[in-house]
């Protein structure tokens, strides 16, 4: 513990051993006086701790209050939400199907923004957008705002990389180019570091049509101590689509999803409807860190001081009928 103004610590011991001086001079001239009326010295002696308990309460409460003045304070754990979350989009021509209206992609960016605009300032939010390539669409920020408008102009084409979504999302978070140890110009697992207040939440429908290997991407991760969640965006009935003058089924391929997110010790989330989506961004498990931060004491000691102060007070004068 410190204290802003630490002379007030010798105030307060002075003028405590003063009161208390002056308490104890005053204390024997009444036991004089008590004595001098014929008063029994042992009824003195047994009534004796119930005589000096309001006196030294309020002396106590005075001390603590000259302490509070000093303006303490003390170094502790604040836990919070921190950290840094990477919302990756699948923008494939598959987002485009309705069997959650008013489509997959469409449901997929109304949750996520409700759900970053909820998010503290102390959590960083990045945007990946992903298709058969993928890209950074926002770096991570504080900035919420600037993420929602991220958000809100994504539209879907070409194909599905469920690989390259992790992989472009650990570059996000790292802040340099990633990719599986086996490519030529692959950054080993060690070269990542420690990330582990990120987490990665992917949002498709799990339909992986190329790219580097999903699972081997996600161990990557793991070993960087990034979690991944992934949301699955549609039904298992699925729906069809038209895309480029033919019509495509689409499903959802929850079993790619599972084993993506578990892969790193996250969790796999259905979201059939908005509301589903909505529900599943309540209950994201984001990480929880803690910093050391000065905590001031002044308020919590000048409360205590008071207490002690009144408590004194109502004793003296419910006990003696007034401040002794």
């Amino acid at each position: 513990m410190t204290f802003s103004y630490p002379w007030m610590i010798g105030v307060a011991v002075v003028a405590v051993a003063v009161l208390l001086l002056a308490y104890r001079a005053l204390d024997r001239r009444r036991s004089a006086a008590l004595a001098s009326f014929g008063a029994p010295t042992g009824t003195v002696r047994r009534r004796a701790w119930r005589r000096h308990v309001p006196p030294l309460v309020f002396l106590a409460g005075l001390a603590v209050l000259l302490v509070g003045v000093g303006r303490p304070q003390a170094m502790v754990q604040v836990p919070r939400v921190a950290g840094t979350v990477v919302l990756a989009f699948d923008v494939s021509n598959s987002m485009m199907a309705t069997d959650v209206a008013p489509s997959r992609l469409a449901a997929a960016q109304e949750a996520a923004i409700s759900f970053v605009r909820a998010q503290p300032s102390t959590v960083d939010i990045g945007v990946v957008s992903f298709e058969r390539a993928a890209m950074t669409a926002r770096a991570p920020t504080n900035d919420h705002e600037q993420v929602v408008t991220t958000i809100e102009r994504l539209r879907p084409a070409g194909g599905t990389s469920l690989g390259q979504a992790i992989l472009a999302s650990l570059s996000a978070i790292i802040d340099e180019p990633v990719s599986l140890p086996d490519d030529p110009e692959a950054a080993v697992a060690s070269d990542l570091g420690y990330w582990g207040s990120a987490t990665i939440v992917v949002l498709s429908d799990g339909e992986d049509t190329g790219g580097p290997d999903a699972i081997a991407a996600a161990e990557l991760a793991a070993t960087a101590g990034v979690r991944i969640q992934t949301v699955g965006i549609g039904t298992v009935e699925g729906a069809t689509i038209e895309v480029e003058g033919y019509q495509v089924a689409t499903a959802l391929n929850e079993a790619l999803l599972t084993e993506v997110a578990e892969a790193t010790a996250g969790t796999y989330h259905r979201a059939e409807d908005v509301d589903a989506i909505d529900r599943i961004y309540e209950d994201l498990e984001l990480r929880i860190t803690s910093r050391p931060e000065m905590l001031e004491l002044t308020g919590a000691a000048v409360l205590a001081g008071l207490a002690l102060l009144t408590v004194g007070g109502v004793l003296m004068t419910a006990w003696y009928g007034r401040i002794v």
